[in-house]
């Protein structure tokens, strides 16, 4: 268990805070429509039989998004939180954390897990397009742990667990994407 105290040092930061949490539930509430709105622009490049994934392609880019957003909130926060509150570099020091730090780090957090969790829609894009499928995916599968274990560690802190805990279902959805490739091809 952890417990910190939240500060604010700014006159109007209060309100800012209030402003930047509102932003990022914006975000996440209108992905649907955005995800929706993205699919108008490339829907007429498509032939027809492509056309009728497109309700997959929305409940799944909902769905992972949904899923991303969930994760990082309810797994990697409170790991990445209890890790970063209780990390001293002396006991003299305090640990006070900042209003605006704290929504910075948790909108931060939350909104890269749900751009995470979309891997297979964008590697369906990509196998779409001609630019990958799946014996390239196959082929490059170490350098793309590589660069998710090196994304993970961008996004969570400096401790080993967060990051493992990030890039496990990474990596999954990294196998789910070869699937995709190869039933794209």
């Amino acid at each position: 268990d952890f417990s910190f105290i939240i500060i604010n040092l700014s006159m109007a930061g209060q309100f800012i805070t209030h402003l930047k949490v509102s932003f990022f539930t914006g975000i996440i509430i209108s992905f649907p429509y955005a995800l929706y709105e993205l699919w108008l622009f490339i829907k007429p490049g498509l032939y027809d039989n492509e056309r009728k994934y497109s309700l997959l392609f929305g409940i799944s880019g909902l769905f992972l998004f949904m899923c991303g957003v969930s994760f990082a909130y309810f797994i990697i926060t409170p790991i990445s939180m209890q890790f970063l509150i209780n990390y001293s570099v002396s006991n003299s020091i305090t640990n006070t954390i900042s209003l605006e730090n704290y929504i910075s780090f948790l909108s931060s957090l939350i909104l890269a897990g749900g751009i995470l969790f979309e891997m297979p829609l964008f590697i369906y894009f990509l196998t779409k397009v001609g630019l990958v499928n799946e014996k390239a995916l196959k082929e490059y599968r170490k350098h793309a742990i590589v660069i998710i274990l090196f994304l993970s560690a961008l996004i969570t802190p400096p401790d080993v667990s967060s990051q493992i805990i990030l890039s496990l279902p990474l990596f999954l959805l990294y196998e789910v994407s070869i699937i995709i490739s190869k039933k794209m091809s």
